[in-house]
C-alpha cells in the first residue's frame, strides 16, 4: 500500500517538443482538476513557429498548471514537478525547478546526438548533476509503443501517444478523475478508431503503471477548494471574451459582426465566434488588419455591434480607421490581446506594452475609452462593459487583454444571464429638428445633453438621411466644415464625451485592512501576481494596500485622492512604466514604477520580496 500525502497546492509543468502534445496534456489535466473541485490557474508557453525545430531549445513547448485547495491567483512562479519529454525540455526548464523538486523524464530521446544538440556534454540522467532532485527516469516512449502495438500503428504514430501515457501516470500520482479524459479522447478521435483506441490505451496503461510500479512510493492528494455554490466551468480568457461579446450584443438586441485578421494571441476569439451563428454572430476573416476593422466599422454604421480583434501590430494598422470611428462617433469594439513587441516581437509571449499606443496612437485629438480585463474569467464582464460604453456613448472602445490572460484558464462561475442588465441602443427613429424653412430634418450630430452622444440612425430609416465621414463635421448638421471655431468645438466636445464616462465608473475601492503607508496599484493581468504578493507580504506581518484599475480612460473619479493618501505608490507593469507615466502626468504624484518585460507574468515571489524591502526602507526612514 503506497503512502498518500495531502498537499495544499501543486505546480506541475509539462514540457516537450511543440509536436509532443504538451498543451493538450496540460489542458486535460487542468480540466480534470477543475472537475475535481480544485482552484486552478494555468500558463501555456509555446514557440511562435507552427512546427518549431524538433529537439532544440527554441522548440520547447510547455504548460504549467497550479492547482490547490484554496483560492489561488497565479499559475505559480516555479514548478514542483517537471515532466520533460526530451533533453531540450529538461535543459530549458530545469533552472526553474527548486532543489528537491520532482523530475519525470522520458529517456527515449537522450541519445548522444540529441544531448549535443542542446549543449549537454554528458547525459544529465547519469552524471550526477540531478542528485538534488527527485529524478524518475522512465522510457515513456518505449512503454507507450509496447502498449499500443496491437493497433498496428507505425512506431512514429504510436509514440505520439506518449503524452497520454504521461497524463495517465500523473493522473494516478495526484488522484485525478479519469472519466473526463477518456470521454474527450473518444469524442476527439471518433472518426479514427485506431488513434482513439491507442490514446485511450496509452492513458490507461500510464495510470496502471503508476499503480503497479515500485518507482513511486508516495501518491498525493489535493482536496477540492471551498467555493460558493453554483455551476462552474473552466474558461480561458479568449473564450470568456468571445462569450462576453455575444452576451453584450444579445443584451443590446444587436447582431454581432466580427471583422478580424488572424493574429497570435487573439485568433481564438475569431475561431470561437465563428461557431455561434445561431446567436446572430457574423464573422469575417479579412485579407488584412485594415480591412477587418473597416468592415467592423461599416457594420456599426449599419446598426450592428461592430467588433475587431487583434494584437499590438494590428492596432497600429487599424489606427486610422479607429480615428474614423472617433470622427463618425459610432460604437466599435477593438479587442487588443497584447503580446511582446516591438514590431512582430515575440508573438506567443505576454506583455502590457500597448497602453500608450491605444491611448495616443492616432493622429489628431482622437480620445477613446480604454478598459482592461484582469483575469481570464474577467474578460466576460469586461466585454459586456465595453459594449455598454460603446453603445451608450457612441464611441469606439478599446478592450485590453494579453497573452497571459488569453491562453490562461481558471474556474468561472457560469452567470445568470437574466441578471445582466439590458443595453438600449436607442436608435433614432424620427427627425430631431427643423431647418430654416420649418421642414422636419435629422441632425446627426445633435447630442444628448447628458452623455453628449449623437443619435445612431440605421441607414434607410425614412426621413433620417445624413452625412458622416472622415472630414471634420459641422455642429449638428454633419456637413463638412473647415471653420476654426467649429473644429475646436467638435474636438473639445468629443473629449468631453469620453471624460463624461467617468459618471458611469464606480469609485475605486482600496483593500487596506491595516492602515498601510504603501499602495500597490495594478492594471490588467498584474492583478493575480499583485494579489498573491500582497497576501504574502501581509502574512509576513507587514501592512500594504492594494487596488486595481479596470478603467484606464477615463480614470475613476477618486483615483487622484487615493494616490495622494499614501506615502508610496508602486505600479507593477509588464512594460517600462507606461501607466506610471500617465499617473505622474495627470496627478503630479511620485508614482514608483516596477517594470518587468520578460515575456512572462510578473513573479509573485520577486514582487513580494521587493515590496517587503520597500516597506522596510520606508519604515526605517520614518523611525
Amino acid at each position: 500500500m503506497k503512502q498518500v500525502h495531502t498537499l495544499d497546492r501543486v505546480v506541475i509543468r509539462f514540457a516537450g517538443d511543440s509536436g509532443d502534445g504538451m498543451q493538450l496534456t496540460g489542458d486535460r489535466f487542468t480540466a480534470d482538476s477543475a472537475v475535481f473541485g480544485n482552484d486552478i490557474s494555468t500558463l501555456p508557453n509555446f514557440p511562435a513557429e507552427i512546427r518549431a525545430p524538433a529537439g532544440t531549445l527554441p522548440g520547447v513547448s510547455s504548460f504549467q498548471l497550479h492547482f490547490a485547495n484554496y483560492d489561488i491567483m497565479t499559475p505559480g512562479d516555479r514548478p514542483d514537478v517537471l515532466v520533460a519529454m526530451n533533453p531540450a525540455a529538461l535543459k530549458a526548464n530545469i533552472a526553474d525547478l527548486p532543489r528537491g523538486g520532482v523530475i519525470i523524464v522520458d529517456t527515449a530521446d537522450f541519445t548522444k546526438r540529441n544531448l549535443a544538440k542542446v549543449g549537454y556534454d554528458t547525459n544529465p540522467l547519469e552524471d550526477g548533476s540531478l542528485t538534488d532532485y527527485q529524478l524518475h527516469s522512465l522510457d515513456l516512449t518505449g512503454m507507450t509503443v509496447e502498449a499500443v502495438k496491437q493497433f498496428g500503428l507505425s512506431r512514429k504514430d504510436a509514440s505520439r501517444a506518449k503524452n497520454m501515457f504521461a497524463l495517465g501516470l500523473l493522473s494516478w500520482l495526484y488522484h485525478r478523475p479519469t472519466e473526463g479524459t477518456l470521454n474527450f479522447l473518444s469524442r476527439k478521435f471518433a472518426t479514427k478508431p485506431d488513434i482513439r483506441d491507442a490514446n485511450i490505451t496509452a492513458f490507461k496503461t500510464g495510470y496502471a503503471f503508476g499503480e503497479t510500479t515500485e518507482v513511486f512510493a508516495v501518491t498525493y492528494e489535493v482536496a477540492p477548494a471551498p467555493m460558493p455554490a453554483g455551476q462552474y466551468r473552466q474558461i480561458s480568457g479568449n473564450l470568456a471574451l468571445a462569450y462576453g461579446l455575444i452576451t453584450g450584443a444579445r443584451k443590446a438586441g444587436l447582431p454581432l459582426f466580427l471583422g478580424s485578421y488572424p493574429i497570435t494571441p487573439a485568433s481564438d476569439v475569431l475561431h470561437e465566434l465563428s461557431k455561434h451563428k445561431r446567436f446572430g454572430v457574423t464573422t469575417f476573416q479579412a485579407e488584412d488588419e485594415i480591412a477587418g476593422v473597416g468592415a467592423a466599422l461599416g457594420a456599426s454604421f449599419a446598426g450592428h455591434l461592430g467588433v475587431t480583434t487583434t494584437s499590438g501590430p494590428g492596432v497600429a494598422l487599424k489606427a486610422e480607421t479607429i480615428g474614423l470611428a472617433v470622427m463618425t462617433e459610432l460604437p466599435l469594439l477593438i479587442c487588443d490581446v497584447q503580446r511582446a513587441g516591438p514590431s512582430t516581437g515575440m508573438p506567443t509571449k505576454t506583455e502590457q506594452a500597448d497602453l500608450l499606443q491605444v491611448m495616443f496612437g492616432r493622429n489628431g485629438e482622437s480620445p477613446v475609452p480604454v478598459i482592461a480585463a484582469q483575469s481570464p474569467a474577467d474578460c466576460f464582464d469586461t466585454a459586456i462593459e465595453a459594449t455598454r460604453i460603446a453603445i451608450k456613448y457612441r464611441t469606439p472602445v478599446i478592450l485590453l487583454s494579453d497573452g497571459y490572460i488569453a491562453n490562461g484558464a481558471e474556474p468561472w462561475p457560469v452567470p445568470d444571464l437574466s441578471a445582466i442588465a439590458t443595453i438600449d441602443p436607442d436608435f433614432a427613429v424620427e427627425p430631431n429638428g427643423t431647418d430654416k424653412a420649418g421642414k422636419d430634418v435629422f441632425y446627426p450630430y445633435r447630442r444628448d445633453a447628458e452623455t453628449l452622444a449623437r443619435p445612431w440612425a440605421i441607414p434607410g430609416t425614412a426621413g433620417l438621411q445624413h452625412r458622416i465621414g472622415g472630414i471634420e463635421k459641422a455642429r449638428d448638421t454633419g456637413a463638412v466644415s473647415y471653420d476654426p471655431a467649429n473644429h475646436e468645438e467638435m474636438v473639445r466636445t468629443r473629449q468631453a464625451k469620453v471624460d463624461g464616462i467617468v459618471r458611469d465608473i464606480p469609485d475605486l475601492v482600496v483593500d487596506d485592512p491595516d492602515g498601510a503607508r504603501v499602495l500597490v496599484l495594478g492594471w490588467g493581468s498584474t492583478y493575480g501576481p499583485i494579489t498573491a504578493a500582497v497576501r504574502r507580504v501581509r502574512k509576513g506581518g507587514r501592512a500594504v494596500a492594494q487596488t486595481h484599475l479596470r478603467h484606464l480612460n477615463p480614470f475613476p473619479a477618486n483615483l487622484g485622492e487615493i494616490l495622494r493618501s499614501y506615502d508610496r505608490v508602486i505600479v507593477p507593469e509588464m512594460n517600462l512604466g507606461q501607466l506610471s507615466m500617465m499617473l505622474r502626468a495627470k496627478y503630479l504624484v511620485d508614482v514608483h514604477s516596477y517594470s518587468r518585460v520578460r515575456g512572462l507574468p510578473i513573479s509573485l515571489s520577486e514582487l513580494a520580496h521587493d515590496l517587503e524591502s520597500e516597506i522596510d526602507q520606508l519604515e526605517g526612514v520614518r523611525a
